[in-house]
């Protein structure tokens, strides 16, 4: 290439071509981040998402819904509000329900752990949080059935107000089962499903077992 340094290109000659790179237009959704938005803004999208999480509990369908955006705020919302309503004793007592709060609490989560784990080893696709997720929102139905016992309780813990709490329950433990096998029976392999659903089912009944037998003291 010795020769090429003797030549020279006149400055008449055009040179054809087109040298610059071509810079597209980049779109206002590309800068856009979370970190920039405002506090309010995140905190009521957070808040819609929780929501529609809790609309698709309460007309469950087999559906991916739970698992593509999964997060632990709405389990951990429920999971206290369950506590606190379940908590026996008043707060100027000298049992002040603080043990049967954590022992819902760890109730909860180590059941949803429990479970989760037995899914993993079974086979199951989904991740562990996914899991957590849906078995926590699903509490939802039980939630629900604990303030109506406490507003049925509020009335007198009568024979008909022991039947009418029954029925209630019943019917949220049963909208809870089912709401979460219909989140998680396409993550787990055909011939293994009642190996999985049966421990969801003790983890409802455990639950629905503490609700039906609260007496406030």
């Amino acid at each position: 290439f010795a020769g090429l340094a003797d030549v020279s290109i006149s400055e008449d000659i055009p040179v054809e071509g087109e040298i610059t790179v071509p810079v597209g237009s980049r779109s206002p959704d590309e800068d856009y981040s979370t970190l920039d938005e405002p506090v309010r803004d995140t905190i009521m999208r957070d808040l819609k998402a929780v929501g529609k999480k809790f609309v698709h509990v309460m007309y469950p369908k087999k559906s991916s819904a739970l698992l593509r955006d999964w997060d632990l705020w709405g389990p951990l919302v429920l999971c206290v509000s369950l506590a606190l309503m379940l908590q026996g004793g008043s707060a100027d007592s000298k049992d002040d329900g603080g043990p049967q709060f954590a022992e819902v609490f760890v109730i909860i989560w180590f059941g949803a752990v429990v479970i989760t784990l037995n899914s993993k080893l079974l086979g199951g696709t989904i991740s562990f949080f996914q899991s957590l997720c849906v078995l926590g929102y699903c509490i939802l139905p039980l939630t629900v059935a604990m303030l109506v016992c406490r507003l049925v309780l509020l009335a007198g813990s009568g024979t008909v107000s022991f039947i009418i709490r029954l029925i209630v329950v019943v019917a949220m433990f049963g909208w809870s089962t089912l709401a979460s096998t219909a989140f998680l029976a396409d993550s787990q392999p055909p011939n293994r499903k009642a190996l999985v659903v049966y421990p969801i089912f003790l983890f409802y009944f455990v639950i629905s077992w503490m609700i039906l037998t609260f007496t406030p003291q």
